[in-house]
């Protein structure tokens, strides 16, 4: 596999409520729009080709603007979309205890992580290099988890682009690095989501 781009979706409504968004459709703040503006010039300089997103709102429309800058298409995946919290959906971020477990109507952590892996594994070889991946916290777990990196309870900033870099010699870890330091996000977006 060769390098690519991971970028989390801007600060959304959820985020800012700080509620369980999952499959909800919860769009961009007005901060949100500005993260991912930030994040585009950031990315502008890395010879990005491809630029696949998850269908959410919150994620294609971070997809756009960044798109916008660099002068490319945007597709979308629906495998990308955050994993399904079922009845925590819209719930205070508070009342999920348990990570791994399926909630009633929701998906396990097992389910989830098979499920868009699915989706990440035949972008990742199928699409020309470098390549930007859009999409949600959860995906970023994913994407730790399948290559080797571990599992990550916390995420990654709103808007805060990521370089997955593979191993020069196999059997090595995988290598997750920061585009660029962007603004730090305000007290009141949510570390996890």
């Amino acid at each position: 596999m060769q390098p690519f781009y991971f970028l989390r979706h801007g600060q959304s409504v959820a985020n800012r409520d700080r509620v369980i968004a999952g499959s909800l459709d919860s769009p961009l703040t007005g901060l949100g729009e500005v993260q991912a503006r930030e994040a585009a010039p950031a990315l502008a300089g890395c010879g990005i080709r491809c630029i696949v997103a998850s269908p959410q709102r919150r994620a294609l429309r971070t997809a756009e603007i960044v798109a916008e800058v660099l002068g490319l298409p945007v597709s979308t995946d629906p495998g990308l979309v955050e994993r399904r919290w079922g009845v925590l959906e819209g719930r205070p971020i508070a009342e999920r205890t348990e990570y791994f477990a399926a909630p009633e109507g929701g998906e396990s952590w097992e389910a989830f992580r098979d499920r868009a892996w699915a989706a990440c594994a035949p972008i990742l070889a199928a699409g020309p290099a470098p390549l930007l991946i859009v999409a949600h916290a959860g995906i970023m777990r994913v994407l730790r988890d399948r290559l080797g990196l571990g599992f990550e309870m916390q995420s990654i900033g709103n808007a805060l682009p990521m370089r997955f870099i593979p191993p020069g010699t196999a059997g090595l870890p995988w290598r997750v690095d920061p585009v660029t330091k962007l603004q730090p996000e305000p007290a009141s977006t949510p570390a996890i989501v």
